[in-house]
């Protein structure tokens, strides 16, 4: 009987048990997520490994394998199965969410030769750490404002080519507002914007705990301010300017979005332009001062935004956090969003993104689309995996869409 064999089978199937169903209570939620979220979105690989595993159990080594073992080799192949299936119906679900907010006609923008193709790209799935890309040009480093690496962006577009008046999309990288830098985070989405004739841009910004906030949101609208004024020299539109981002970067993409020339953010360049036309947050943090009275964003709010992003405590100076709250600045007219979210978030709780959009159906003007997508943990587009490989191309039909008849309209 082969010990290591059955422990190798028993922690995979607790692995997939908790991707299936994370912990999510209390502080368990960050090991939730951090061993669920890899488990979900790299469960075929999981599942295949394990399936060698047991054929080397049962045939090169000669190895009597345990019951024990091959129980839980079971249960982690029916865990991951299940994993999978869930993940391959997210292209379905998100043809459905675009369809039923922005119309079924909404291909027709798009001047496709035939209905939508929901296959993966080849490959796409089996090389799940490959970020590069054919025929685009990366611009790296690029000060948006003076400072050091953290004042830097970087700058993708189709290489070779002689642009102008291409579409901009914006990256804002998540990380708790603590961690991350603009390499990490949104490459897949940038690389094949570039690829259809886009100029995307990632910006860095200070971190906390060393830059309280509102530092961040300052520096993401100096990035945009610089878009406005210099993106033309590099081919781009600076009149069509869409905003992205994860996490803390669908925080910062949507409070950005929403608070176009605030002076409280905009300290000393007042009269410059932020203004995006649309924006897409992936699993943001859209109540930062317990608005909701949600208990996961009260939590959030005290335990950790409180602290170490603003250093303020929420007792005493909660209007900081309620202006830093994308839910408190829904109003009537706004640009246009793409908001997704898992839910099986154990991060963000799928609760503020359902009472965030909840908000802007209810008060703004703008097409709203909102995706939530079952069985999905936080940060699952990070890396090439099914479901975020059918999230990037829904999210490319989507700006697509947008920007043809954003054009439209512009021209009547």
């Amino acid at each position: 009987m082969s010990a290591g064999y059955a422990r190798r089978q028993l922690a995979l199937a607790a692995l997939a048990a908790n991707a299936v169903r994370p912990m999510s209570r209390g502080w368990s939620s960050i090991p939730g997520f951090a061993l669920g979220w890899p488990t979900s979105e790299l469960a075929p690989h999981l599942l295949g490994a394990a399936a060698i595993d047991t054929a080397a159990e049962l045939t090169v080594r000669r190895g009597k394998a345990s019951r024990l073992g091959l129980l839980a080799a079971a249960a982690a192949a029916g865990l991951l199965g299940y994993t999978i299936a869930g993940a391959r119906r997210t292209g379905t679900q998100l043809d459905e969410a675009l369809r039923k907010s922005i119309g079924d006609g909404y291909l027709d923008a798009l001047d496709l030769p035939g209905p939508v193709d929901l296959r993966l790209p080849r490959g796409s799935v089996a090389r799940p750490f490959n970020f590069k890309a054919r025929d685009i040009e990366v611009l790296r480093n690029v000060p948006y404002t003076e400072g050091g690496r953290k004042a830097h962006l970087d700058i993708r577009r189709p290489k070779g080519s002689d642009l102008a008046d291409a579409p901009v999309l914006i990256q804002v990288h998540g990380g708790g507002w603590t961690i991350g830098n603009k390499e990490q985070q949104g490459l897949l989405l940038m690389n094949r914007m570039a690829q259809l004739g886009w100029v995307c841009v990632s910006v860095n910004y200070r971190l906390a705990p060393k830059y309280k906030f509102p530092t961040q949101i300052v520096d993401v609208k100096r990035a945009i301010a610089w878009v406005h004024e210099n993106i033309k020299e590099y081919g781009g539109d600076s009149s069509y300017v869409v905003i992205t981002g994860g996490s803390a970067g669908g925080h910062l993409s949507a409070l950005a979005a929403l608070t176009p020339g605030l002076a409280a953010y905009q300290p000393g360049f007042e009269e410059s332009d932020t203004s995006v036309s649309a924006c897409v947050p992936f699993y943001g943090v859209y109540d930062l001062a317990g608005i909701s009275k949600e208990q996961a964003a009260v939590d959030m709010r005290d335990r950790f935004l409180g602290p170490r992003v603003f250093g303020k405590d929420p007792k005493t100076d909660l209007d900081d956090f309620v202006q830093a709250s994308p839910l408190a600045h829904v109003a009537e007219h706004t640009p246009d969003f793409f908001v997704l979210h898992g839910t099986n978030d154990t991060v963000v709780s799928v609760k503020q993104a359902r009472a965030f959009v909840e908000a802007l159906k209810e008060k703004s003007d703008a097409s709203i689309t909102y995706a939530e997508l079952p069985g999905t943990q936080h940060a699952f587009d990070v890396f090439s995996s099914i479901r975020s490989q059918h999230t990037i191309a829904a999210v490319q039909r989507w700006l697509q869409w947008h920007r043809a008849t954003h054009q439209g309209s512009m021209a009547e």
